[in-house]
């Protein structure tokens, strides 16, 4: 993908699930749309994001 980051073992961009959340729509939209995504997958990204952000603002 051009070295942008995806989710493990898809060809899901993760700026997708981004795309998503920032247009209003839901993490159950995102996953009905992208099937071999898993709901662990984008819990464990947002977590990652979110512990990434607070330590940056540190």
């Amino acid at each position: 993908m051009g070295g942008d980051a995806v989710f493990h073992g898809t060809r899901v961009l993760v700026q997708t699930l981004l795309d998503y959340l920032e247009g209003g729509e839901t993490i159950d939209d995102f996953l009905e749309g992208f099937l071999s995504v898993t709901r662990e997958q984008v819990i464990a990204f947002l977590e990652e994001a979110k512990e990434r952000a607070v330590e940056a603002a540190s």
